[in-house]
């Protein structure tokens, strides 16, 4: 089933963020915790520290109305940078890759920072765009 979250991105303390979150909202993680350690290495990418391993890749909570928000942190090893424009993301997942696609393309007109829409090794068909509007979306696809 489709259904539209809202994805946060900061600078090492979404755990903490999220934790804020969860007290606030009375809720607890939809999800297992995911850190980067998790995740196999690119080997492509340089090593990332002890410290950057144990920073969050990904988190989801539910907040209110059935609405999940998310969160990364931003590797600063890897040239990330929070600014408006890649801090708040509007996460659609999706029933189809052809739905997936299809929103990918049209909203990827004009835009920067497309990224494609990609097999990934979490098992997603995924794929991320900033639109000619400054709004960043985010594409994914899991069967």
């Amino acid at each position: 089933m489709s259904r539209v979250n809202t994805y946060l991105n900061f600078m090492g303390n979404t755990e903490e963020a999220f934790t804020f979150y969860r007290d606030v909202f009375g809720t607890d993680f939809e999800t297992p915790i995911i850190r980067f350690a998790d995740v196999p290495a690119n080997p492509d990418m340089p090593p990332l520290t002890p410290a950057e391993q144990s920073q969050i890749m990904h988190i989801e909570l539910p907040i209110t109305g059935g609405h999940i928000l998310m969160a990364t942190d931003m590797l600063e090893s890897m040239g990330h940078q929070v600014r408006i424009g890649n801090n708040t993301t509007i996460s659609l997942d999706l029933d189809s890759r052809e739905e997936a696609d299809r929103l990918y393309d049209a909203l990827s007109q004009g835009a920067s920072d497309a990224t494609g829409m990609n097999d990934m090794p979490w098992g997603a068909y995924w794929g991320c765009c900033l639109d000619r509007f400054g709004i960043r979306w985010m594409f994914s696809y899991s069967s």
